[in-house]
């Protein structure tokens, strides 16, 4: 069954906003699947920690590189052909990461891989401001966040067991069997939901030019920044996660798949309470809450680690809060930064995404070259993150908003 573009914006289908769900996950999916089997990937293709730490950096910095390009050409040629593309990249690059002999291989199969997954999350972002509009596209990003959580929630669980049962490669098979249902469902379900289409994003130079236009605006930019700095603390704990847990506390990969679980409960509640409360507070107030209570929680982790605070419990609890704060901040985040720009909504997501997944990459690097035998490095880096997105709301999103944070006049 498929559904024309007039038709989702009157009555939203169901198998659409599971398609959609689907694509925005397959990005955490790609880095969240495959965490516990980190270890076994070091011993297995006879590497150390930051080479195979290093498969993560990477994925992010295709990741990011790869949203410039999707996101202003669905604005040109429409989100379906773009979104299909990079499907089928993806999927083939799946393929090469489980026949990765050395980590070289895997390091430059990551990188092709994650140059298609990019375009899941843009596009399925784009699709949600094309149907919704202005107004609900927070509400709905919020509830796809906490659809698209169930994902990592469940995934490194499952991902712990394929390491166990048959090795590192089985979850990167599984990623080629989700791909490949992934890419039928899209040319199945999807119709083309871009009814504006502008021809400039198509050259070099129309896209630069409404990416300098978006970052001339200082509310634009705040968000940017805000969305950035946010999930570069996530990432923070995503890439040192299984080596702190298993490696320093001693799990087992399927208890490590379960500690990273609960993380993941946090987002779900953050973005469930977003999209419960968007319409009564707003996206500004959300954001504001969000970005206060990251710095708490990222505070305490980096207060229990410095006091030398040795157990599992003063990481998970702290980490808890944080992606709850986490999944406040960037559904309304990429709301409040798509909503002016119907033309661009492809350009304004790509550049985001850019943004987030570098300076998530960036951080990852951090981590895996400091965490030694000590959790002080990743909790310093998280707290640091917490503390800049804090700051970009108040610079630069707080005076252009018309709300105001919880408690002020």
């Amino acid at each position: 069954m498929s559904f024309s573009a007039r038709t989702m914006n009157t009555a939203p289908s169901l198998p659409l906003a599971i398609l959609v769900t689907a694509l925005v996950a397959l990005g955490p999916l790609s880095t969240d699947f495959y965490l516990p089997a980190l270890p076994s990937i070091t011993s297995g293709l006879a590497t150390d920690v930051a080479h195979t730490q290093l498969t993560l950096s990477i994925f992010l910095f295709g990741f990011a590189i790869g949203q410039l390009v999707y996101g202003p050409l669905s604005d040109r040629y429409g989100r379906r052909p773009v979104l299909l593309f990079g499907i089928a990249v993806y999927l083939i690059a799946s393929v090469a990461c489980v026949f990765a002999a050395s980590i070289d291989a895997l390091i430059v199969a990551r990188f092709l891989q994650a140059l298609g997954a990019c375009a899941g999350p843009v596009l399925g972002r784009a699709v949600v401001r094309d149907i919704y509009g202005p107004h609900d596209s927070a509400r709905m990003l919020s509830y796809v966040g906490t659809a698209m959580a169930l994902a990592p929630l469940v995934g490194p669980v499952l991902g712990g067991w394929l390491a166990v049962w048959w090795g590192w490669r089985a979850t990167f098979a599984f990623l080629v069997v989700y791909s490949a249902l992934l890419l039928f469902a899209t040319a199945c379900v999807l119709r083309e939901t871009n009814l504006h289409m502008h021809p400039a994003p198509g050259r070099a130079a129309g896209m630069w030019t409404n990416f300098a236009a978006l970052l001339r605006d200082r509310r634009y930019r705040g968000v940017l920044l805000c969305n950035a700095l946010a999930y570069a603390g996530l990432f923070a704990f995503i890439s040192g996660s299984s080596f702190v847990f298993i490696d320093m506390f001693g799990f087992s990969p399927q208890q490590m798949g379960l500690a990273f679980g609960l993380m993941v409960s946090g987002y779900m509640t953050g973005t469930t309470l977003s999209g419960r409360l968007s319409r009564r507070l707003g996206p500004d107030r959300l954001m504001c809450t969000g970005t206060l209570l990251g710095v708490a929680a990222g505070t305490l982790m980096l207060g229990l680690a410095l006091a030398g605070v040795h157990h599992p419990l003063a990481v998970m609890l702290p980490m808890w809060f944080s992606a709850c704060s986490i999944g406040l901040v960037m559904p309304n985040a990429a709301a409040i930064a798509m909503a002016p720009y119907p033309h661009m909504a492809g350009s304004a997501a790509s550049l985001m995404g850019f943004s987030q997944m570098g300076l998530a990459a960036l951080a990852g690097v951090v981590v895996g070259h400091t965490l030694g035998g000590s959790v002080v490095p990743m909790a310093l880096v998280i707290a640091l993150m917490a503390l800049g997105s804090l700051a970009s709301y108040l610079v630069w999103v707080r005076p252009a908003a018309s709300g105001v944070c919880p408690g002020e006049a």
